[in-house]
């Protein structure tokens, strides 16, 4: 369980998010939406605490984080294996190949054999569909498959949450649909993932809950069914942006 309680966080004049209080249940699938600005990907930056509320607290199972008070390097190390982070624009160590990259944490962080960390990065590359570029680099695959293999990465460090931040909208729609499929699968195998996102269609399929932010506020929380088939009018006028058919 991931829980933010009365969480607050402003950038000089700008308030980004305004007295959250939400929790994230385990095995679901929450998708974030919302206009530009209105603090998604803020929100979601926080639960790793890549962001740092002014404050509020965070709790994950049962320890609470004061985030009023300064974090230490312990603590903001075990909310970061908790949970995992996935990029619009994931990097890779250039110099390292798709294999070295997904073993290079749990080998050096986690402190795993290294051939029992090779033989689960095959695993999450054929989850992936990707088994076949272990020995490739980097600059050797497509912006889809580089997301794929980052989403791989992310799992090989087993976070109880992965946190994605749109994590297809740099992609063409065929390697976007290559991604979602992925990120699907995992859905219905019950992986808790926090999803920010501006595919609706993804949404209605993916989502277990959906959150609707505006000016750092929640101002929805509930099924892909309430969200799609009973808006609000401010919600109605989100989607018709999309052309989405309601």
């Amino acid at each position: 369980m991931l829980k933010l309680e009365h969480i607050d966080k402003q950038y000089a004049e700008h308030h980004a998010l305004k007295d959250i209080n939400v929790t994230f249940n385990p095995h679901e699938t929450t998708v974030i939406v919302g206009p530009s600005g209105s603090g998604k990907s803020t929100l979601l930056r926080s639960l790793n605490l890549l962001e740092h509320p002014d404050s509020g607290l965070y709790t994950i199972d049962d320890r609470t984080i004061d985030l009023s008070q300064p974090v230490t390097t312990d603590t903001l190390l075990w909310v970061r294996r908790k949970t995992g982070m996935v990029f619009q624009q994931p990097r890779m160590f250039d110099h390292l190949t798709i294999l070295g990259n997904i073993i290079e944490a749990p080998v050096h962080v986690l402190k795993q054999k290294k051939a029992d960390a090779t033989k689960k990065a095959h695993e999450l590359l054929q989850a992936v569909d990707l088994d076949n570029t272990a020995d490739r680099y980097p600059y050797q695959l497509s912006g889809g498959q580089t997301q794929r293999v980052a989403i791989a990465r992310a799992l090989a460090m087993e976070p109880d949450y992965l946190l994605l931040d749109e994590p297809t909208s740099a992609l063409d729609p065929e390697l976007e649909a290559q991604v979602l499929r992925v990120l699907n699968g995992l859905a219905k195998e019950d992986q808790s993932m926090i999803i920010v996102t501006h595919n609706m269609e993804f949404a209605r399929e993916a989502a277990d809950r959906m959150l609707f932010l505006e000016d750092g506020e929640i101002v929805f929380d509930g099924t892909p069914a309430e969200f799609f088939s009973e808006p609000t009018d401010r919600i109605k006028h989100f989607l018709n942006a999309f052309k989405f058919e309601n």
